[in-house]
């Protein structure tokens, strides 16, 4: 289906929990942030229900985000749940990998069909320093255990600050050793307009966006540079989609009330 500036949305990220094990420096502050309490979180039924409708308006391509979605339990369930969906579709997550390793094997079996690990640096010691505690080995572990799976790999680095175009090459040489890709992504605050331009693969371009976030609590978030959001009705699920894509801005101004952690970036 198309937006009222003509691009064509067909992508849905789906954030199945704001909370995170780790607290990154350019996610969260360092104190944290409020979460939503369990009983407002979406359940995997009403999940699945979303998708479903949105594949039926022509969507194609899910990807399970959070916070970071294996905190949430029995995520290999809902990844059966949506590879079950009529109709062509992928399936993809976005996770900090530390979880990653026990799971990667079953959730390759279960549908998922690639993944994006948060990868900043090979330096453990700066690993901890940007993550506020993180354990680098358990990203790499993660990573390895997803490659055995035979899950394609793709590995995001942020920019953060001027060390990091050093370990965007040491990164790049290690995901060519283990048959990942690298992607780049420029550090940005949502409580600020959105620029396009630079050298970074992500986030896209206004004029290419082709997506729509579900947030934990249910709501239908047209930009991710936004505060519109859409509760979904779930008596008229793709009327629900259909308002959420009729509000996407132009472009992205300024979003003051929701955290990076929280939407799925």
């Amino acid at each position: 289906m198309y937006d009222s500036f003509g691009r064509e949305i067909r992508y849905l990220r789906i954030s199945v929990t704001d909370r995170c094990n780790l607290r990154c420096v350019y996610c969260m502050p360092a104190e944290g942030v409020a979460s939503i309490p369990h009983e407002k979180i979406i359940s995997y039924e009403r999940i699945v229900a979303v998708a479903a409708a949105a594949a039926k308006l022509g969507f194609v391509k899910f990807r399970i985000t959070g916070g970071e979605p294996l905190v949430r339990k029995n995520l290999p369930h809902l990844v059966s749940l949506l590879s079950e969906i009529p109709g062509p579709h992928s399936i993809g997550m976005t996770t900090n990998g530390t979880l990653l390793a026990p799971v990667a094997h079953e959730l390759k079996f279960r549908g998922l069909g690639s993944v994006n690990v948060s990868l900043d640096t090979l330096s453990p010691d700066r690993y901890a320093e940007l993550t506020r505690g993180g354990r680098l080995r358990e990203a790499l572990e993660g990573i390895r255990e997803a490659r055995s799976a035979g899950l394609p790999v793709k590995l995001n680095v942020v920019m953060t600050d001027e060390r990091s175009e050093d370990d965007l090459q040491k990164i790049r040489l290690y995901a060519e050793a283990v048959g990942a890709k690298v992607q780049t992504i420029a550090r940005y605050r949502l409580d600020e307009k959105k620029e396009d331009g630079g050298s970074f693969d992500r986030p896209p371009p206004c004029a290419s966006c082709d997506r729509l976030r579900l947030l934990a609590d249910g709501t239908l978030r047209p930009c991710l540079h936004g505060s519109a959001g859409i509760p979904v009705d779930f008596a008229d699920i793709e009327g629900s989609i259909a308002a959420a894509v009729n509000a996407k801005p132009a472009c992205g101004l300024a979003c003051r009330e929701t955290a990076v952690c929280g939407i799925g970036g």
